[in-house]
């Protein structure tokens, strides 16, 4: 039997080569944001504050965690001198997070590491295969309820 004769292979299953793809790409992520010194939790606490201050509640609805997960990783970051909560002046029983000097300066690093794992993912794809890449990405029903992250 030649090659052309062999049986043809089953079609790959969509959600197995997502899965496979997803992990590759977290796999390199981790090690990008490891080399910034932030685990992927950190570096989107840090994205998030970019921005410029805001509430411990909204920044946990913002990243979908709970609260009493969301302190665990503020203190993590206030302990490395990357982020502060502050009582907010209009309530005090309230506490606004902002990102340090010393965070902005990660978060730079974490975002150089990172554009450069995407640029290596991607460089097969032009720019407008990206833009549709991530249209039908947005477009799968995943559900903040349904991940399970084990950093």
């Amino acid at each position: 039997m030649t090659a052309a004769q062999e049986a043809p292979h089953p079609p790959q299953r969509l959600g197995l080569l997502l899965a496979w793809h997803g992990a590759v790409t977290q796999t390199r992520m981790k090690k990008a944001l490891g080399a910034a010194g932030l685990t992927p939790r950190h570096a989107m606490t840090l994205m998030h504050l970019e921005g410029g201050p805001i509430s411990q509640r909204a920044l946990a609805e913002r990243l979908e965690v709970d609260p009493s997960v969301l302190v665990g990783i503020l203190n993590d970051l206030e302990r490395d001198g990357l982020a502060e909560r502050r009582r907010d002046p209009a309530d005090r029983r309230r506490h606004n997070v902002v990102i340090t000097e010393a965070g902005g300066s990660a978060l730079g690093r974490t975002n150089a590491a990172l554009d450069a794992v995407e640029t290596g993912l991607f460089s097969g794809l032009s720019e407008q295969e990206q833009d549709a890449l991530r249209a039908l990405l947005e477009r799968i029903d995943s559900r903040a309820e349904d991940f399970d992250c084990s950093e």
